[in-house]
């Protein structure tokens, strides 16, 4: 499974604090006035070879000018909010939008990632765990190839919008697939049907976005096809990278638990078809606080558990 990418890519400077590490405000510096000068040669420039890869230059182009100029305006200023993952974030003041921004150097002073995404609120309340009663979103055995509470179980655990999420496949004999691996339809996770787990608004929905080749992701279109419910507590749940056009609900519509929602796919930024689930506070994902989702009870190899969370590892299926 592959890390979600940038949502949008972006960066910022200004000011220092005495956390503030100065390599990072020289290179966020060069970056501002590129971007207010719509040099964005110079900051394609700037990039590592995998930030290349992600956003070629023709595309770096059109981001910076269409994506975020065009609508937000120039920078106006930053002020710096901390320091995480390795990263810092600022707060940053377009001349139309104001910004939170992550970005990342690697030991050359190049840009190793950049985030662009709502401002939090200082005061956003967060979510520990569900309380609504949950089952899995799919009727047969699953395999966690992603979940648990650490890092070392549950690469999602270091990003906060996203933080205890899971990514679900199906394994037979010790594979994910059997015969050609670069079809998504020997995957035996895809088409697989994904139901509500549990009673549930739907209030997005993401469709047409077309599966991916196994191996080959799709770094913009990050969730893919993606339905958001939200429950009567306003619990939001995340189901992502289903299949093109297999979502067989509106938004807007009431759905039970065990209701089919969609099936799953390979859509967005996943390298094979699998289900992304998590549990979050707020409805968009780029301004959301990932929460621990526990399921009242299911089949966790093949013994039953009671209020539980998976881990990476397990087989797990409803008990019922």
């Amino acid at each position: 499974m592959h890390r979600f990418l940038p949502l949008f890519l972006l960066m910022y400077f200004i000011g220092f604090s005495q956390d503030e590490n100065p390599s990072y405000a020289g290179r966020a510096l060069d970056f501002l006035q590129a971007y207010n000068n719509s040099n964005y040669k110079s900051i394609f420039d700037m990039f590592d070879v995998n930030m290349k890869r992600a956003l070629p230059y023709e595309e770096t182009i059109d981001f910076f000018s269409q994506t975020v100029k065009r609508p937000m305006g120039e920078i106006e200023d930053m002020q710096f909010l901390e320091i995480k993952n390795g990263g810092h974030i600022y707060r940053t003041r377009f001349n139309k939008a104001v910004t939170d921004i992550f970005f990342n150097l690697n030991a050359a002073n190049q840009i190793s990632g950049l985030y662009i995404y709502p401002p939090k609120p200082f005061d956003v309340p967060r979510i520990e765990r569900n309380s609504t009663l949950m089952q899995l979103p799919f009727n047969n055995e699953w395999f966690v190839f992603w979940g648990g509470t650490t890092e070392e179980d549950n690469y999602h655990v270091a990003y906060e919008n996203q933080k205890f999420a899971f990514d679900l496949v199906r394994v037979v004999n010790g594979k994910t697939f059997s015969g050609d691996a670069e079809r998504n339809e020997n995957y035996f996770a895809f088409g697989q049907e994904i139901v509500a787990p549990c009673k549930a608004q739907v209030v997005e929905i993401i469709d047409g976005v077309k599966d991916n080749v196994p191996g080959v992701v799709n770094s913009f279109d990050l969730t893919g096809n993606t339905v958001v419910l939200r429950t009567d507590d306003d619990e939001f749940l995340v189901l992502a990278h289903l299949k093109e056009n297999s979502i067989v609900v509106e938004e807007g519509q009431e759905v039970n638990a065990g209701e089919v929602l969609a099936q799953c796919g390979n859509s967005g930024n996943s390298s094979e078809p699998h289900l992304h689930l998590s549990l979050q506070n707020t409805q968009d994902m780029a301004n959301a606080i990932g929460g621990k989702l526990y399921f009242d009870s299911i089949l966790v190899n093949g013994e039953t558990h009671r209020d539980y969370l998976p881990k990476k590892g397990e087989y797990i299926s409803n008990s019922n």
